[in-house]
């Protein structure tokens, strides 16, 4: 095998959603699946969690919807974010979506286009990015009376302490008050926030597949790597593009088949670790496309494969390493991982 084996755990991502749905209380607990199921599958990821119990589903846009229906079947509920746009309407109808329309052009557009056809509602509470903004909302109140479901979304919920949480919560009763239809203001970090941000429907997304802020979740995700050839390096032989590793004795250096082309990103440079069982190896020299530098001098032999997500290290941790989130190391994981998926 010349690629990494990226193993996904179905039974550890039934069990977050099913530990999430618990959390919510009397909500009903969806889940989000958009972006290929956060890079995991959404063909494989999708099914599991319907057998979980997820009679809802959230999408970013409507083609995804399409596919997730071809899934899934008729009767799970699909929302998609984006709201019904220029083009969208094919989609909508064949595969029966739900768009949360996020403006009157939007409501305009899908009531022309598939008049009587069901639609959700999303509300601007103070993210500035997709939702009715309230100058708006007294043009689309109305409507909102007769959707299937209304939603915001937190900008800050990873924060539990940050005082925009309580603002945003304070915004959409306002906007909400009186509208006697499903409501929905949480993803993952909002369930953590408490019953007071739960309403009817909650969307937890990357607390299934095991990322922050959801401190209980369990790992899903393996990632282990094959080494390609190792050599054994004097103190001053040097590493890689730009000579950024200089040997500083006797080091052993594995070059390890991963680069910024399968995910593992650049930025990991001089942070990153590998890991062989408990023993650290860290990066040597600059993350190439396809290949990376790794010191394995402490490790006895050296071994077949090293591992980059896993036990000791998961998604949010290397994705400090790379200055970034564990929704860009989940979503950037490349094509060409030999994927095994188990459980379930």
């Amino acid at each position: 095998m010349a690629g990494g084996i990226l193993d996904i755990d179905l039974s550890a991502l039934a069990r977050n959603w099913r530990a999430l749905a618990k959390a919510s209380g009397s909500a009903e607990a969806g889940a989000v699946v958009k972006a290929d199921a956060y890079g995991l599958g959404m063909d494989r990821v999708a099914p599991v969690l319907a057998a979980a119990g997820a009679r809802r589903f959230f999408v970013a846009i409507a083609e995804e919807g399409r596919r997730l229906r071809s899934v899934l079947g008729p009767g799970p509920e699909i929302a998609v974010f984006s709201g019904h746009m220029a083009g969208d309407s094919d989609a909508i109808r064949d595969a029966a979506l739900i768009p949360m329309l996020n403006s009157p052009e939007q409501l305009r557009r899908h009531r022309e286009a598939l008049p009587g056809a069901p639609y959700g509602v999303q509300l601007d509470t103070g993210m500035s990015r997709l939702g009715v903004a309230p100058a708006d909302w007294p043009e689309m109140r109305k409507a909102a009376e007769t959707a299937v479901l209304v939603m915001s979304h937190l900008a800050c919920s990873d924060e539990p302490d940050n005082p925009r949480n309580a603002e945003q919560l304070k915004q959409f009763r306002q906007m909400t008050d009186g509208l006697d239809v499903p409501k929905s203001f949480s993803a993952t970090g909002g369930i953590l926030l408490g019953a007071d941000y739960h309403f009817d429907v909650t969307r937890p997304g990357i607390g299934l597949y095991g990322g922050a802020p959801y401190a209980d979740a369990e790992p899903v995700v393996t990632l282990s790597l094959p080494l390609i050839q190792t050599r054994e390096l004097a103190p001053g032989d040097w590493v890689g593009y730009g000579a950024s590793f200089v040997a500083d004795r006797p080091t052993r250096i594995a070059t390890v088949s991963g680069g910024y082309a399968d995910g593992l990103l650049r930025a990991m440079t001089g942070r990153g670790v590998l890991w062989h069982g408990d023993t650290p190896c860290p990066l040597a020299g600059r993350v190439s496309m396809d290949l990376m530098g790794v010191d394995v001098t402490d490790v006895p032999e050296p071994p077949e494969h090293l591992e980059i997500l896993g036990r000791r290290q998961g998604v949010d941790m290397l994705a400090d390493a790379a200055g970034t989130i564990g929704y860009e190391i989940l979503t950037s994981l490349g094509p060409r991982y030999a994927r095994r998926y188990h459980g379930g």
